[in-house]
């Protein structure tokens, strides 16, 4: 456990990668606006193309951004919502354990993330899969079933295994995006910039999680089941053709909230904290239980944890 206070979480620069960054890009197709606004693209959409990637944006854009957010989703939904930007707190450094003798696959986890973030219902998009299992051939993702019947577990012989975003302390979606449009916080949720995404998929290949997912058509939330109480990384509206994936919750857990699956389960399988603090539950369970992570000859350093309390 001592190496959680030896991090290195700070993003790349937006310019680090061969080529012409993108920010330079837009300055070059400045000409573009006047074509932009013929083809009949509101002002919003002009501003939301042209808009500076959110690391270099200065508080005053920043409120300026959330602010038309707010206001567009509002005439889209017919709900008010409000769109936080609350930064990460110092010292904190999320985990969540999934205790893998105690998960039942109920799949309540799955349908409390959906609800939590806005997740488009038609087409349907889930960030967490549970996966079947038998006891018998161990972990092995490749070999798991996540097609079975909710309604017929836990099945005798099988155990289950949730597999959302890893929040890899290096993750390789990160080192492979072209536009800087992911990284990781200094809390150690790996975020997605909706509006810097260019819908590449590129971290989709390198992710070995399958962890992220593209929305191939614009993502559809009845109004009455909105979730008003958003976070600009987190549940907001995301718009067709981009990648999203798990935050871990984090419009609640930077209030100090556990993650919406965490609260969702009946069972008490999944746990949440922050890691650098000794007393937190996820640490006690790091420090005595037997813990695993997904993948670890890969190296990519998960916060994600699973172990077996029976």
């Amino acid at each position: 456990m001592s190496d959680l206070n030896n991090r290195n979480l700070k993003p790349a620069a937006a310019d680090s990668e061969p080529g012409m960054p993108r920010r330079d890009f837009l300055k070059a197709a400045a000409g573009t606006l006047a074509t932009l606004a013929l083809s009949g693209c509101t002002k919003e959409a002009i501003e939301a193309f042209l808009q500076k990637h959110f690391q270099e944006l200065s508080p005053e854009e920043l409120k300026t951004v959330v602010a038309r957010l707010e206001r567009e989703c509002q005439e889209k939904q017919g709900v008010k919502v409000s769109i936080s930007t609350k930064a990460a707190a110092p010292g904190v450094l999320f985990g969540a354990g999934l205790d893998l003798s105690r998960c039942i696959g109920c799949r309540r986890c799955v349908y409390g993330c959906v609800k939590e973030n806005n997740l488009s219902r038609n087409h349907q998009i889930q960030w967490i899969r549970v996966l079947e299992q038998e006891k018998a051939k161990g972990v092995n993702l490749e070999d798991a079933n996540p097609y079975y019947d909710p309604k017929e577990v836990p099945r005798e012989g099988y155990f289950y295994i949730p597999v959302s975003c890893q929040h890899c302390r290096r993750p390789p979606c990160v080192k492979v995006c072209p536009v800087k449009a992911t990284w990781s916080e200094p809390d150690g949720i790996v975020v997605v910039d909706y509006n810097w995404c260019i819908g590449c998929r590129c971290c989709m290949s390198a992710c070995p999680y399958g962890a992220r997912h593209f929305n191939w058509g614009t993502p559809s939330v009845p109004s009455k089941h909105l979730n008003p109480r958003m976070h600009y990384f987190g549940n907001r509206p995301r718009p067709r053709g981009v990648v999203e994936k798990c935050t871990f919750c984090i419009q609640r857990t930077r209030e100090g909230r556990y993650p919406a699956c965490v609260e969702a389960c009946p069972v008490g399988a999944r746990k949440f904290g922050n890691l650098l603090d000794r007393k937190s539950e996820i640490r006690q369970i790091m420090e005595r239980k037997r813990v695993f992570v997904l993948k670890a000859e890969l190296n990519t350093q998960p916060t994600f944890y699973y172990f077996y309390s029976l």
